[in-house]
């Protein structure tokens, strides 16, 4: 569910890119439900006659707020590919709303990659690496809810899974195209039947000459004979998410571990991404250790580690040791990562906002798991009960803290107050926050901007008019 503040800043990115008009027509979709239609298109007939046919719209709000990770994208492919990626990618992300087909890359760049095969072979590049995917479909049709719910009663287990998805869920599983073809780039060549003609119509003409005319006298025929098929790209959203993701998990491991644990972490993720499988948010492929100090020989950082110093950095990235087998294998447990890098984030705004005495108290109810009455919270954080209750519920205020309240009836009523850390509902209000603060800042960015627009032009009308 989309959270508030997040509904208020995908409107004014949408405001701010494309204008208030498309705002406006967003913003219902966006705030009241994702799956709010926006125009319905119906259309009767006879009796006996086909159904109705109705067409919803959606606003997908994640791809609004990735408008704000673009410059992080960028930086991606140059770091990795270079100029001439980077330009094909930032041409992409500006007519994102364009239809682009294969042959429009070269009109996306700046003009530096003059040359076409140039061009390709970038283009290529970024495909290989997952960062452009084929556009899904565009119009995906979802079965009425009748017909859903005769598929229900069989009790398959497809049934049970479409029952949970939303609608928008199943619009984008329509939508994408297979796993084989998202990445696909198709090669053109020509068929010995082309090959037969190009020898009898142009017979003293030389090679390259020759495939120049064969490809104009193609692209010019029409329906079947037309040798380039229209196949439209877009930047994988996914895949940089994916990047960003595991800089972040990386990062987190050497704050908390050392060296040695990230150049391990980094090694099994770049070890998982070569070899074309998925990596799954809670467990990543599971690896080889000769494969893992492979992939460690090949940094810089990572040419000092011995095999043993890779198996100690693997068990304090939380992988065990595997039982006796021939084949000794590791995986490392994302999620738990991900989880505690999460937990500090929180801990360390508690700490800023509301003190030190509130951080011991929500950390040791983070690290507990289950409900804590007050006075034993206050006997293991060494702060007096006055204090705690106030501190606790000043949490529970402001969302961070979920409390229970247990009545104990005996010869007089007595009220306990217990306390948790509700991680799911927390995660929600801590992002919803985020949201908060990045709508302040271009909020503000933007009207010091145009503070200082007025700033120049009162300096340039005074200098004109002294």
């Amino acid at each position: 569910m989309v959270s508030q503040h997040g509904i208020k800043l995908a409107v004014y990115l949408i405001s701010s890119y494309f204008g208030d008009l498309v705002a406006v027509l967003i913003s219902p979709s966006v705030s009241r439900n994702p799956n709010r239609e926006i125009l319905k298109s119906t259309y009767f007939s006879g009796f006996g006659a086909a159904p109705k046919v109705v067409t919803l719209y959606m606003a997908l709000f994640d791809n609004i707020i990735h408008h704000m990770r673009f410059p992080k994208f960028l930086e991606i492919v140059s770091q990795e590919f270079g100029k001439e990626c980077l330009e094909i990618l930032e041409g992409l992300l500006k007519h994102a709303l364009k239809a682009l087909q294969y042959g429009e890359w070269g009109s996306l760049s700046k003009g530096n990659c003059s040359a076409e095969d140039a061009v390709e072979i970038s283009f290529n590049r970024l495909v290989h690496a997952r960062y452009v995917e084929r556009c899904p479909a565009h119009e995906p049709f979802l079965a009425p809810p009748e017909e859903e719910t005769g598929v229900k009663k069989k009790g398959s287990k497809s049934a049970k899974v479409t029952e949970e998805l939303t609608m928008e869920q199943r619009a984008l599983a329509a939508a994408a195209p297979m796993e084989a073809l998202r990445f696909l780039v198709e090669t053109y060549a020509e068929t010995d039947d082309n090959e037969q003609e190009s020898e009898e119509n142009f017979p003293s003409v030389a090679v390259g000459e020759k495939r120049k005319q064969i490809d104009s006298k193609l692209d010019t025929e029409a329906g079947t004979k037309k040798r380039k098929k229209e196949i439209l790209w877009r930047a994988n959203f996914e895949e940089f998410v994916r990047c960003l993701r595991n800089k972040a998990c990386i990062a987190n491991v050497r704050t908390r571990f050392d060296d040695g644990a990230a150049i391990v972490l980094n090694a099994i993720l770049e070890a998982t991404k070569r070899s074309d499988t998925k990596v799954k948010i809670e467990k990543s492929v599971p690896l080889s250790v000769n494969s893992i100090f492979e992939e460690v020989m090949k940094s810089e950082d990572g040419r000092t580690m011995t095999l043993e110093h890779v198996r100690v950095a693997l068990i304090e990235l939380g992988c065990h040791l595997p039982s006796i087998s021939l084949d000794e294998t590791y995986s490392i447990d994302l999620k738990h990562i991900i989880e505690l890098a999460q937990n500090e984030e929180v801990e360390s705004i508690v700490l800023k906002r509301y003190g030190r005495e509130a951080y011991r108290m929500f950390r040791l109810l983070s690290k507990a798991g289950h409900l804590l009455e007050t006075d034993k919270i206050a006997d293991a954080t060494f702060v007096e009960k006055k204090n705690t209750a106030k501190i606790l519920f000043k949490l529970w205020k402001d969302d961070y803290l979920h409390l229970e309240k247990i009545v104990a009836t005996g010869s007089r009523q007595t009220q306990f107050f217990l306390w948790k850390v509700n991680k799911q509902s927390l995660w929600g209000h801590a992002l919803d926050e985020m949201y908060h603060a990045a709508l302040n800042l271009r909020i503000r960015n933007a009207f010091e901007q145009e503070q200082g627009k007025e700033g120049m032009f009162l300096v340039e009308l005074f200098l004109k008019n002294p």
